[in-house]
């Protein structure tokens, strides 16, 4: 292992994998700076890019940020580096949430480096997925991916399965009539599809995934309460594949660990032919979020909602250029 500092070909290389994350809304709320003299890259939450009136605590905002950290250990290893990372490294400065040291005197980590061909594949999909559970073996995967990274993945039984689906209706009422919820949504959906010209952030038109139509999975319609008739309807599975993806404890370094274990879940089932989709809505209000919770389980907080299985690949979303989230001091 070399100690020179990585140069800055290569750390965009890296970034540029990172950014391919998702986040809440689309959101992107993430800066990088690297220090090539001492070969540290830092990531700062972008605050501009915040979402006041569903993530007013940020957690969603740690969350997509762990995911995209998660993304970036994931190609150094491919690149043969061995990273270290301190999470929260300035109390004083709780915008800057990671320092990643590139030069590390470890081997890389070849279990991290194999998913690389996933970051690039990896979509949310709001399309149907197949009516069929998920094989037990692939599901042990998802759960040790995620134990990997201190967090805690749950397939929950029948019972909690319907509860979730009520949770997720009920928070898509109390959205429905909350003005400020539905304005902010909106600022992030966008009507048009995607484009050389289109908006790189947020989600387009043809993310959106058709209108359900009876079921009861958990997806996000983006498009509600706009007018497009020209979108298609479809049914969705009656019993989705829900897993939880949770944290012992509730701090901002929990929430970064809770968005690093969801990527690396989400690119394990990416690798093993699975496509998924997430959802926030039950944990953006806080009566909701403590009622998802399995009370016979250890995961104290619930940090997301998966949705896994067999089904079309999703629609990727724009991202921000380089330039606009990198800087090279």
């Amino acid at each position: 292992m070399t100690a020179q500092p990585v140069d800055a070909r290569t750390v965009a290389t890296l970034v540029a994998d990172a950014v391919a994350a998702p986040s809440q809304h689309n959101a992107q709320p993430w800066k990088f700076r690297y220090l090539r003299d001492i070969g540290v890259l830092r990531l700062y939450a972008d605050l501009a890019r915040t979402l006041p009136r569903t993530d007013p605590q940020h957690r969603g905002l740690h969350l997509s940020c762990g995911a995209a950290l998660l993304n970036l250990r994931v190609a150094a290893a491919a690149e043969a580096l061995a990273p270290v990372v301190r999470l929260l490294p300035e109390p004083d400065y709780p915008d800057l949430l990671a320092e990643v040291h590139l030069c590390g005197s470890g081997p890389p980590d070849t279990a991290l480096a194999l998913l690389r061909p996933a970051v690039g594949r990896r979509h949310s999909s709001r399309y149907p997925f197949q009516d069929e559970e998920i094989p037990a073996a692939l599901r042990e995967g998802l759960c040790e991916a995620a134990d990997a990274e201190g967090a805690q993945l749950l397939f929950p039984g029948g019972w909690h399965v319907q509860s979730v689906l009520e949770l997720v209706r009920d928070a898509e009422e109390w959205e429905a009539l909350d003005a400020g919820v539905r304005g902010e949504t909106a600022l992030w959906a966008h009507a048009e599809p995607s484009g050389d010209e289109g908006p790189t952030d947020g989600i387009p038109a043809e993310a959106f995934g058709p209108v359900r139509r009876g079921g009861g999975a958990p997806v996000r319609d983006f498009a509600a309460g706009r007018p497009m008739p020209d979108r298609p309807r479809a049914s969705f599975e009656k019993t989705p594949n829900i897993a939880l993806l949770g944290t012992t404890d509730d701090r901002p370094v929990d929430w970064l660990r809770a968005g690093q274990a969801l990527e690396r879940v989400l690119l394990r089932a990416t690798a093993d032919g699975l496509v998924a989709s997430v959802t926030s809505q039950p944990l953006e209000w806080p009566d909701l979020r403590w009622a998802a919770r399995d009370p016979l389980s250890a995961m104290g907080h619930v940090q997301m909602v998966l949705r896994l299985g067999h089904g079309p690949e999703g629609q990727p979303s724009p991202r921000r250029s380089l330039g606009d989230v990198l800087d090279v001091m």
